[in-house]
């Protein structure tokens, strides 16, 4: 195991592998910018250090300072979390190049599945169904064409990035050239990478995700799925494990997870990933995407497999084997997470410092941020305060339980989204488990 690694990021999931590596003997660096000076994760951490200004691009996405800062402190490997350079190619080769172990997959993985065309590809290859599409298009009149020929309602997507950006739903093909002029262009923006594709646009659909982790040696396990279709504007709200979709039935479920060890095993994945699918009502599922990283809702699949998912791929990452086999892994219970996130009703971001705060707790609660009462929201990240978690024997029980943990949950200062996560909850689309990637327009409705 190592002995000391750098986490090159901030808030909720730095302190989260703080906590996993003080539980492991490892020694931590932590990193910040100036906005987060006071930050939790630079007080738990061994050692931490300041890395420029509070923009991300001073800061939290300077490659040169972050692996500065960990070649003059001695770690031997750097946890890039979620977000920023987690899924960069380039950050986990110069890292090789500097001799200190990137916490994910190569580099060449990483640009491979990072490419959501390339990833398509792959999948069809390894014989995982894929969503009807086209390759990446050069031109608006190509993209009007391709909407024709796919049929409409059809999905303009960038092949980079992620977090909902670079994609546009086209319901008629002469719609397409401007949707695609709008897609390259936020994309462009946001990734540096313009190029898009075309898919079909599949719904009533369920977002279901399957848990991956290999080693060097070749083991690949599926650790159960997650349901993630409560989203708003393609960006997640609550996830839940197991999935209740009716449509995943029993053979649907071990289908699902063979593929998803299938595509990982011919790429040669080695870490912890997740694969995405769109499921139909009618039990067919199609590839997405897959996410070369830790998950933001990792800590639902932690809760019912009783696997530490941090530690695991610190270990993994080490060269450790997995010691144990698909037919050990077991998921029991059933656990819900709820993203906080510091924004007002009409989900415009809300900052400011934290005047009062009291936490939910008791058997099977968990929640997980980097908030104190003091601490300060800045306006420069993510507006994700933190995640709510429960875990209960049934369903039923686990959304009682987080009804219950929503309604204790104070935080003064700042706005939260947790009336709209008490909203989900009851709603009878929800309820019924049959819920889609619509299910938001639902409940505004």
């Amino acid at each position: 195991m190592f002995p000391k690694i750098l986490i090159a990021n901030r808030g909720e999931v730095a302190v989260r592998i703080i906590r996993a590596c003080k539980e492991m003997g490892v020694q931590t660096v932590a990193v910040y910018s100036t906005a987060d000076a006071e930050a939790l994760h630079a007080t738990l951490a061994d050692e931490a250090y300041c890395i420029g200004g509070p923009r991300p691009a001073e800061s939290y996405l300077n490659k040169e300072a972050l692996l500065t800062v960990a070649l003059e402190s001695g770690a031997k490997a750097i946890h890039p979390g979620y977000g920023f350079l987690s899924e960069s190619a380039g950050f986990a080769r110069a890292c090789q190049e500097c001799g200190i172990v990137f916490v994910g997959p190569s580099p060449e993985v990483i640009e491979r599945m990072g490419d959501k065309d390339a990833a398509r590809r792959t999948a069809a290859e390894a014989g995982v169904p894929v969503v009807p599409g086209c390759d990446l298009i050069e031109s608006a009149a190509q993209a009007e064409a391709e909407a024709r020929r796919i049929g409409c309602p059809v999905l303009i997507k960038a092949r980079a990035g992620g977090g909902g950006r670079g994609i546009r739903k086209v319901e008629r093909p002469e719609d397409a050239p401007a949707a695609f002029e709008e897609a390259r262009s936020e994309a462009s923006a946001a990734f540096g990478d313009g190029e898009c594709y075309l898919e079909r646009f599949i719904s009533p659909a369920h977002h279901v995700e399957v848990q991956v982790i290999a080693d060097a040696q070749g083991d690949v396990l599926s650790l159960g799925e997650r349901e993630c279709s409560v989203q708003r504007r393609n960006q997640k709200l609550l996830e839940e494990s197991p999935s209740p979709c009716p449509a995943l039935t029993d053979e649907v479920r071990q289908d699902m997870a063979r593929s998803a060890r299938a595509l990982a095993r011919a790429v040669g994945y080695v870490g912890l990933g997740t694969i995405e699918f769109l499921l139909a009502d009618d039990g067919t599922y199609s590839f997405m995407e897959m996410n070369t990283r830790l998950q933001v809702e990792h800590p639902v699949t932690e809760l019912v497999t009783g696997l530490d998912l941090v530690k695991w791929q610190l270990r993994v990452a080490a060269g450790v084997r997995l010691p144990f086999s698909q037919d050990e892994v077991r998921v029991s219970r059933h656990a819900i997470e709820c993203r906080i996130n510091a924004e007002t009703p009409d989900f415009r971001p809300s900052c400011g410092q934290i005047e009062m705060l009291h936490v939910p707790n008791g058997p099977w609660v968990r929640f997980d941020s980097a908030l104190y009462q003091g601490a300060t929201v800045p306006p420069y990240y993510d507006s994700m305060l933190g995640k709510l978690i429960v875990s209960s024997p049934t369903r039923e029980e686990a959304i009682r339980k987080m009804r219950s943990a929503l309604g204790e949950l104070v935080v003064e200062g700042v706005e939260t989204n947790a009336e709209l996560q008490l909203d989900i909850l009851s709603n009878p689309e929800f309820l019924s488990g049959n819920y889609h990637t619509d299910l938001m327009e639902h409940l505004y409705d």
